[in-house]
């Protein structure tokens, strides 16, 4: 069966061939769709959303009249009231879903309210993406009607007095369309879906695997790879095609997959397709829909209204905070090449907010755009302006060279008598000298960051390596409750975090010696 010929509803149908304009007519469109709709919240008559809407420019006036939030001010004045069972604060009516969303940093979790409207929007984008591979070549289409095995946190929610909290892959699939379901295309199953114990959860994936066909996988790379890993120990397979031949599709997102892949493809009797995605807490915000591309496609039509502030000393102090009234922009004022963090508004009465991400536009034409760090995992200890992507890059550039494979790491920025250091921890289970991985890092990173090249002639006197075996990264995320879901470790460790992970790092170290 193909997914293809599938007779969709017809409000999904209809959102799905909307007519396509420029990006800045979609973007004001959107915008004053959800200023109608939440027009009459507490939110919309604090910030005369009325007068927005008569505005001849409501872009303009909405960033004149509306303040930018991160995530502490926007619960602080706003979302704090929703748990409380308040209706129409933020957005019309009472929010009954929220996603605890939180890094191995964050002391608390941090609960983003989830609506019907945007689980639905979510919905519609990923039907999008999945009509994207229609214009794909050279793949197995017929993967397409096969299983989708989706691993991701549990669909049986934590009860609060009037609301369900969760990882928003748990919400999303207790969430899932009833004709969706009714396909029998959806893995594992609403049974195995609900469990919380995650070890148990990946026991009952396991001893279940025999008995579906997949076609697609989607999840986060270090637990879908353990997942496999255990498929393949328990049956004696020599690749998981033994056991799935139709599968062909990886949907990833959250984290770069490319430090994933060597050790990955290990695991493989045939090369897949990588589909990216951009499916934040807050909204599904773009997604690959070309193949062999590096950029994915903003969703400019479907309920998100972007903003972009330039990622630059202007704008963000030191520790990665925004200033308090920064540079704005739109996505058809943006400029290819350069680093923003992304601000959005929503149908979940997110508005204006940073969602801490930083992005870099690759194809104007197009809206493309690609995900390159986090505003707070970076290092810029002395202006070297370090971001996740050159992170990535240099990792892979330096394992290709030297014939292993990477899966995790994690960037500390130390003191170095009256100057600084970086101090890498590196996963890997191959056999590497820790000092030619260092000098080899160094090297690259060079080539990538002019800033960088600078700054290691001046106050950024070393760089040092610690080659860990790749179980550690997972323990530390274990040891502090973020297992299985959507639970990635940072490529950037500061403070706290960096005094406990380096004590984790220690004490590991000291048992295996």
């Amino acid at each position: 069966m193909a997914i293809f010929d599938i007779k969709l509803p017809n409000s999904i149908a209809r959102a799905l061939n909307l007519p396509v304009s420029d990006a800045r007519r979609q973007q004001l469109k959107v915008l004053k769709k959800l200023l109608r709709k939440a027009r009459f919240t507490q939110f919309g008559q604090l910030y005369k959303f009325d007068e927005i809407l008569l505005s001849r420019h409501p872009g303009k006036k909405f960033q004149q009249l509306v303040p930018t939030y991160n995530y502490s001010k926007i619960y602080n004045d706003w979302w704090y009231k929703t748990l409380e069972g308040i209706p129409d604060v933020c957005w019309p009516g009472v929010i009954k879903y929220f996603a605890l969303s939180s890094g191995t940093s964050e002391a608390a979790s941090k609960y983003i309210p989830i609506t019907k409207d945007l689980i639905r929007s979510n919905t519609i984008t990923s039907f999008k993406q999945l009509l994207s591979l229609t214009r794909y070549e050279k793949i197995n289409k017929s993967a397409i009607g096969k299983g989708w095995l989706m691993l991701g946190g549990s669909t049986q929610l934590q009860k609060g007095p009037t609301y369900y909290a969760g990882d928003l892959s748990g919400i999303q699939q207790k969430n899932i369309p009833f004709w969706f379901l009714g396909l029998g295309l959806y893995k594992p199953g609403k049974k195995i879906a609900r469990e919380k114990d995650w070890s148990r959860k990946l026991e009952e994936v396991v001893e279940n695997a025999p008995n579906w066909d997949i076609g697609f996988i989607i999840g986060v790379p270090a637990w879908l790879q353990l997942c496999i890993e255990k498929i393949i120990e328990r049956y004696k397979l020599n690749n998981i095609h033994e056991m799935w031949p139709n599968l062909s599709f990886y949907v990833h997102g959250g984290v770069a997959m490319e430090p994933y892949k060597k050790g990955f493809e290990k695991l493989l009797g045939k090369p897949l397709t990588y589909i990216e995605t951009y499916l934040a807490s807050e909204g599904f915000l773009a997604y690959q829909s070309r193949q062999e591309t590096r950029g994915m496609q903003l969703s400019l039509n479907n309920n998100i209204f972007f903003e972009f502030v330039p990622f630059d000393d202007n704008n963000f102090d030191s520790e990665g905070n925004m200033v308090e009234d920064p540079e704005v922009y739109m996505i058809h004022e943006i400029e290819e090449h350069k680093d923003y963090s992304i601000l959005i508004s929503t149908n979940a009465g997110a508005w204006r907010y940073a969602i801490g991400d930083t992005v870099r536009l690759v194809d104007k034409e197009r809206s493309e755009i690609i995900i390159t760090g986090r505003t707070k995992h970076f290092l810029s200890l002395v202006g070297e302006h370090l971001s996740v992507d050159n992170m990535n890059g240099a990792i892979e550039m330096a394992s290709a060279e030297l014939n292993i494979s990477i899966p995790e790491f994690t960037v500390a920025g130390v003191p170095h008598g009256s100057f600084f250091a970086h101090e890498w921890f590196v996963g890997t289970d191959d056999k590497v000298d820790e000092k030619v991985l260092a000098e080899l890092i160094d090297a690259k990173l060079k080539i990538l960051n002019d800033d960088y090249e600078v700054e290691r002639k001046h106050a950024l006197k070393a760089v040092t390596v610690h080659v860990l075996p790749e179980h550690i990264f997972m323990d530390f995320m274990e040891a502090k409750g973020k297992v299985g879901g959507q639970h990635k470790f940072p490529r950037v460790v500061k403070g706290k975090m960096m005094e406990e992970w380096k004590q984790f790092v220690a004490a590991g170290v000291k048992k295996t010696s």
